[in-house]
């Protein structure tokens, strides 16, 4: 415990748990994180596909495709980079399919449900690009909303810190090595706050610039890869190194570099349409 010069306690305790039961139904905040964090997706990406001229439910029917489409994708991918937890020596493969434990890789959620948002579009003859652009902002809200269920699961904080917003870890959660350490950084929180802020700015741009053409969605993955880049440096759970840094960084900063590659190629791309000249052979295709 951290107590302040007035004796008053100056860390963000731990959840007494991460499970209630109803009945012999139990009730998970990590699954109540990620349903909210979808219904929200979809309510504030229907509200800009309709502003935007699009048929109103569209994205609800998108969103039957897309969310198990993310979900799989996130799980294959967690499990693809950090496979020492589910087999070997030791371990239980089924728990692979443990979803409610945690352990959602973002890269993997985002390709999946791309997949899941393109078939959709093309099922209902719509593009694939206008969609993905309506719900760029509400995106960065449910990814907000579901680090709440790695609070509840005492998991992905980061190096030990006595600042005053310091996250308690009760000590059967605390990783080989940390033992003695009692608070840690709340990296969960701060990717929440990061994340809630990259919405509020992508929709005040979005509202002065009018992004389309897959622009808005560009732009969401440029703000939270480099809100990622910077947070993933902190955290000490378990993960794969590359040259001694972690794996997700170097994929934060791939992807951001691609996202940037393709806003900037979007945009030029559009000019060129609008000038009555392509750019080049690619810049025609829409």
């Amino acid at each position: 415990m951290i107590l302040s010069s007035a004796g008053l306690v100056t860390y963000i305790p731990s959840p007494s748990t991460g499970v209630w039961h109803l009945g012999p139904f139990p009730l998970r905040a990590y699954a109540i994180g990620i349903i909210v964090g979808a219904l929200l997706a979809i309510w504030i990406g229907e509200r800009r596909f309709v502003a935007r001229g699009g048929r109103e439910g569209l994205i609800s029917d998108v969103a039957i495709w897309a969310i198990p489409f993310g979900i799989v994708g996130a799980r294959i991918y967690h499990v693809a980079t950090d496979p020492e937890l589910y087999f070997g020596e030791g371990r239980r493969a089924i728990e692979a399919l443990y979803i409610w434990n945690g352990g959602l890789g973002i890269w993997g959620a985002i390709a999946g449900g791309a997949v899941g948002a393109y078939i959709a579009c093309r099922r209902h003859d719509v593009s694939f690009l206008a969609v993905a652009d309506a719900l760029a902002p509400g995106l960065l809200v449910a990814q907000a909303v579901g680090r709440i269920g790695n609070y509840f699961n005492s998991e992905l904080f980061g190096r030990p810190t006595d600042l005053p917003w310091a996250l308690e870890i009760a000590p059967q959660h605390r990783p080989v090595g940390y033992e003695q350490f009692a608070t840690f950084h709340p990296t969960f929180l701060y990717e929440l706050l990061w994340n809630l802020a990259a919405a509020a700015l992508l929709v005040v741009l979005d509202r002065r610039l009018r992004f389309t053409g897959g622009r808005a969605f560009a732009l969401y993955v440029m703000l939270y890869t480099a809100g990622r880049f910077w947070i993933e440096q902190l955290r000490i759970d378990t993960a794969n190194h590359v040259l001694g840094v972690r794996l997700n960084v170097f994929t934060a900063a791939i992807v951001f570099l691609a996202a940037l590659a393709y806003f900037l190629w979007s945009r030029r791309r559009d000019r060129a349409a609008q000038d009555g000249t392509p750019a080049d052979e690619d810049a025609t295709a829409s």
